[in-house]
């Protein structure tokens, strides 16, 4: 999964989401929430602490699909900020030492020098395979040009 040589590397910072993930939560959370607002409010047999209880459990809802939406991963100067669903975690670029995105994959896991793995979220082939390939491509090819990276004789 290596960059090809021609491909210029975008400009610092760069954010990787995925997109049409995101879209997707956002749209369902937010008709969910629609649907269950008008129907508390047009059940005529409904009373005051049911019709609410309806509006919060969409509320509820929403917001753990907006939680599904929040992971990205940021290539800045510094290094790389990984956001999943309730961490981030800085990393300078010294530390990453390859980016995988393996076939079967859910997202990007990022070997550090630490010996760990960390899962990257924001780079997740699910709806846009071929852009999440893109995406890791690049953060990989970055991680080569700004730190240890995974260059060949290492």
């Amino acid at each position: 999964m290596s960059a090809p040589a021609s491909a210029p590397l975008p400009a610092l910072p760069v954010t990787f989401r995925p997109g049409r993930t995101r879209a997707v939560l956002y749209g369902v959370g937010i008709a969910q929430l629609a649907v269950l607002t008008v129907i508390a409010v047009l059940l005529p047999k409904l009373g005051p602490g049911e019709r609410i209880s309806f509006v919060f459990t969409g509320l509820i809802v929403l917001g753990v699909l907006l939680l599904l939406a929040r992971p990205k991963v940021v290539a800045h100067q510094d290094g790389i900020t990984v956001v999943n669903l309730t961490k981030k975690r800085e990393l300078a670029w010294a530390q990453v030492l390859r980016v995988n995105l393996r076939q079967g994959d859910p997202w990007v896991h990022l070997d550090l020098a630490d010996g760990t793995s960390l899962p990257a979220m924001g780079i997740q082939p699910g709806i846009a395979r071929d852009q999440a390939i893109r995406d890791a491509r690049t953060l990989r090819a970055l991680a080569d040009s700004h730190g240890t990276g995974s260059q060949p004789g290492k």
